[in-house]
């Protein structure tokens, strides 16, 4: 038994330390001038939706100025299943060229940020061609634990998706939404502690308001034009792994993402 448990260690970390980036390669093997191409074009078609019909108000990205190019996870509030992310993309493609709060200079589409990921559910991301090529832009596909289309399910955490979002997080910057659903002040959930635990990432905290208003549940169909998005960005949160439980870890991030009880309160 511990000849095999051995053995299988062993196997799994050979197999994570093929997993690098190239000149030409992400580390899952995507092209990087199909990413860039991607990227831009996506940005250029959603541009108006932050600096046109709608506005996005950008508030604390110079936080992210000194952050590393890798190990870095952004955890954040979720509102719709794609123009959140579409947004994100954009700001730290602009913060990368240089710009601080801002993203009135789309010249940055011209040099993305091609080390940046995104964890998505599964099934939303296997809907159609559109969708994949959302996923090779960056997304890390996960089966949620507890839902799957409308029925509740109780799976156990995939180590395998841990592992790749372990590898996005070794080659660059990760973003995920750990309430892994658009509703307001769901529960958080306990899989985005094993991934800090695992890889030890500063964790940045993001709150966006304003992108349920103006668009659908998938984030694509315009529902309201003249619509103020908000993003803040806010320090690392200060994790101590060794002394914080799982559950004392959750609730930071759940405060800092402004969607614990006290915020819900306000509400």
């Amino acid at each position: 038994m511990n000849f095999h448990s051995s053995f299988f260690k062993k196997a799994k970390k050979k197999h994570f330390k093929k997993k690098e980036s190239t000149l030409f390669r992400d580390a899952f093997g995507n092209l990087h001038f199909i990413k860039r191409f991607l990227i831009f074009t996506f940005g250029c078609i959603s541009y108006n939706r932050y600096n046109g019909f709608n506005q996005l108000q950008l508030k604390g990205t110079e936080y992210l100025k000194d952050l590393p190019d890798k190990r870095v996870l952004f955890v954040s509030n979720h509102q719709t299943y794609f123009a959140d992310v579409f947004a994100m993309f954009h700001v730290f493609c602009s913060v990368k060229n240089g710009f601080i709060n801002s993203i009135k200079n789309p010249i940055y589409l011209l040099n993305p940020k091609v080390n940046l990921y995104y964890v998505a559910a599964k099934e939303t991301m296997d809907q159609g061609f559109l969708t994949k090529l959302f996923t090779y832009s960056g997304g890390i596909t996960v089966k949620r634990t507890w839902k799957e289309g409308d029925k509740k399910v109780n799976r156990s955490v995939n180590i395998s998706e841990i592992t790749r979002m372990g590898i996005a997080l070794n080659d660059g910057w990760l973003i995920t939404f750990p309430q892994g659903t658009t509703q307001a002040f769901a529960p958080g959930r306990r899989g985005i502690v094993h991934v800090i635990r695992k890889y030890n990432p500063i964790v940045v905290p993001i709150v966006i308001d304003g992108f349920q208003k103006a668009y659908d549940k998938k984030g694509i169909r315009i529902k309201k034009k003249g619509v103020l998005q908000k993003m803040k960005f806010k320090e690392p949160i200060q994790l101590d792994l060794k002394k914080d439980s799982t559950e004392n870890i959750m609730e930071k991030i759940m405060d800092a993402i402004e969607q614990s009880p006290k915020y819900y309160k306000k509400n």
